[in-house]
């Protein structure tokens, strides 16, 4: 039985996208992404990579005007983007984002699964998503192997563990998020660090479960799980 919610998956934005694929794959020993061709519509290409049965996604703008790229703009260089949640109930879920003034930038309700984008302006530090599949241990932003379920080849370590988020204001972050999950962040290792500029605001570290080492690429560390 899955835990949720749960972080399922972490997007990183990259102005060279193949040149952020070589560093994940050489340093992280990660291989064979999936190319989605739904984030077009977005103005992006990307790439999502399996880390047990949770996903690294890198993205990059393919036309002027995308919000990753103004990101991209905004923070200097490549980042840390998003942070996609696994929840039960994505419609409890929107409920309590509009209760708490969260707005909404992108949902969508297919049959295998629902997803929600809040502004991350409202949330703090990132774009934050929480979805629904339809069969909890799928995901089909994962691609076409994952639609059904967890394929049997597919490994359960490591996996992503935790996050850090620097954020202006800790606390206002700190309840957006946790309200979003409705649960604890420190049981979920979600932790926030204070900045004085807003345009330092972002995804800095992502914990992995049986990671090797540390390393750090498109601007974020990725760390082992510390206790």
């Amino acid at each position: 039985m899955i835990s949720l919610p749960r972080l399922r998956q972490v997007a990183l934005v990259a102005a060279d996208l193949d040149g952020a694929c070589a560093r994940i794959e050489d340093e992280l020993g990660l291989h064979d992404p999936f190319r989605d061709p739904g984030v077009a519509e977005f103005g992006l290409t990307n790439a999502v990579y399996e880390l047990g049965d949770t996903f690294l996604e890198v993205v990059s703008p393919v036309v002027e005007g995308t919000t990753a790229g103004r990101y991209l703009e905004r923070r200097g260089g490549d980042a840390g983007y998003m942070a996609i949640f696994q929840v039960a109930d994505t419609e409890r879920t929107r409920r309590r984002a509009a209760a708490l003034g969260l707005r909404v930038v992108w949902q969508a309700d297919l049959p295998d699964i629902s997803g929600t984008h809040l502004h991350p302006r409202d949330a703090g530090g990132a774009i934050v998503s929480f979805d629904t599949p339809a069969v909890p241990a799928s995901w089909r932003w994962g691609g076409p192997r994952w639609i059904d379920g967890m394929p049997v080849d597919a490994h359960a370590s490591p996996h992503l563990a935790g996050l850090v988020v620097r954020v202006v204001d800790a606390d206002a972050a700190a309840r957006a998020w946790a309200g979003i999950l409705d649960a604890s962040l420190a049981e979920h290792r979600i932790q926030f660090e204070v900045v004085e500029d807003a345009s330092d605001e972002g995804i800095a570290v992502v914990e992995v479960a049986d990671l090797g080492q540390e390393t750090t690429i498109c601007g974020v560390t990725f760390r082992p799980t510390l206790s």
